[in-house]
């Protein structure tokens, strides 16, 4: 069976080949809802191997054929490992042709997988490649630092930090991680509470994405993870960030849970007053933790990020398979604002925030459409193909967060508005829930 699309991306041929050939194209490209997770991306084009992850402990093993390669026009790649190998007899063959309107690429696939299993996965590609190129070039039109720069980043692995790193280095960015257990190729250990002072050596960005995971039932001991693991170290950072000559600005990581559990119709913009709470009390104090940075004259960032909306991780997956059982619905009477950002513009917040000299301080990175409870889990329940009509009685999330965590977290109520990305003219790729909700979990819609 043959399965063939074509799409153009706004961009020289070369640039799109260069693009294919740096470190992260592989996961930038591969769809969350296909149940793959990329392991190792091939290093050639031409004859390198490129290693996903499924469920089971099943591995896909792409080969690139080195007879098919044609530098700048085309590469192909085989499955060679038993029992895919058998079972899909696929190879996939990637064609570059210039276009009027930039780069015409074309995907044909020969493969025992039926066509309709492929539709949504290669539309995924589509969009995400038409996408990272019209953002690169929105930031050129905006006179924006396009060369290459190197960022350390902490928190390179997690969602965010995965997909960050991906779009940086496939825009010829360089990202060192700093990880906390023994250092490999690309990396720099970093002891979060006595760091190296050489730390940042070289280093034009700082990206500070570390921290420990939010979700989880508000006991003392979660409670002080979350405060300790971002406080301390944070400041720990910003006096090495402002002490490092080549370090010119420190993006970090930040959370909507500045305005506090409860501001009802408020509209939340980046001058709004801090609201009250144990987040509301962490983040404050995490912003401030970056003072030793600012004092020293370093351009700093709080990127104050939305409820993330990623089909690989977070809350998605979750209510995925909660929809999936006929149990989904809204949390109570679903009548509170929910701030939501697509994965891939929180991203694009922190890369506009990497080069673009005039952002300082706090930046809300939440779509400029947030919605009602009611309204998310309807469109979820019907990008699902869900019903979504029965109540989550609001002691549910109790059961799970504790009274307190269900308030500040599953029943916060926080209308926040991207203000300062809107003055900027700053453009969101999935400006609204229905079209995230779409690229994210492979829908209709985005075929």
């Amino acid at each position: 069976m043959s399965f063939s699309v074509q799409h153009v991306v706004p961009a020289p041929r070369t640039d799109v080949w260069a693009w294919h050939t740096r470190p992260g194209a592989l996961t930038r490209l591969n769809a969350p809802f296909a149940f793959m997770t990329p392991v190792q991306q091939a290093q050639s084009l031409g004859d390198g191997t490129s290693i996903l992850r499924l469920p089971g402990g099943l591995q896909w093993k792409a080969q690139h054929v080195l007879s098919r390669y044609q530098e700048g026009y085309s590469f192909s790649d085989e499955c060679v490992n038993s029992p895919l190998r058998q079972l899909t007899q696929w190879r996939h063959t990637h064609a570059f042709a210039e276009d009027p309107a930039g780069t015409r690429v074309t995907d044909e696939v020969d493969t025992r997988v039926p066509s309709a299993a492929l539709k949504s996965v290669f539309a995924y590609r589509q969009h995400q490649l038409i996408e990272d190129f019209a953002f690169f070039k929105r930031l050129r039109d905006a006179g924006l630092n396009t060369q290459p720069l190197t960022i350390a980043m902490t928190g390179s692995r997690g969602s965010v930090g995965t997909a960050l790193t991906a779009q940086l280095r496939t825009a010829g960015h360089t990202v060192i991680q700093l990880v906390r257990g023994k250092a490999g190729s690309g990396q720099r250990h970093w002891n979060t509470n006595l760091p190296d002072p050489h730390l940042l050596d070289g280093v034009d960005v700082l990206v500070h994405l570390a921290g420990e995971p939010i979700f989880g039932r508000f006991n003392e001991e979660h409670k002080a993870a979350i405060r300790d693991s971002r406080v301390g170290p944070t400041r720990s950072l910003a006096r090495i960030a402002g002490e490092t000559p080549s370090v010119k600005a420190m993006v970090c990581a930040s959370a909507i849970g500045f305005y506090g559990a409860n501001r009802g119709e408020e509209v939340l913009t980046e001058d709004s007053e801090p609201g009250e709470g144990f987040l509301a009390d962490v983040v404050r104090q995490w912003e401030d933790a970056c003072e030793p940075a600012r004092a020293a004259g370093t351009r700093v960032v709080n990127i104050r990020t939305g409820i993330a909306m990623s089909g690989g991780s977070g809350l998605l997956p979750l209510l995925r398979a909660l929809f999936s059982t006929g149990l989904g619905g809204p949390f109570g009477d679903g009548e509170f604002w929910f701030s939501w950002v697509a994965i891939d513009d929180l991203t694009d917040a922190y890369f506009r925030a990497i080069v673009d000299d005039s952002l300082s301080g706090p930046v809300n990175a939440a779509s400029p459409n947030p919605v009602l409870n009611k309204e998310f889990v309807a469109a979820l329940g019907k990008e699902l193909h869900r019903p979504a009509i029965l109540p989550v009685p609001s002691f549910g999330p109790a059961l799970l967060l504790g009274r307190e965590g269900a308030q500040e977290l599953a029943l916060a109520e926080q209308r926040v508005a991207p203000t300062v990305l809107t003055e900027l003219g700053h453009s969101f790729r999935y400006p609204t829930i229905d079209a995230a909700l779409a690229h994210e979990l492979g829908g209709e819609s985005l075929c």
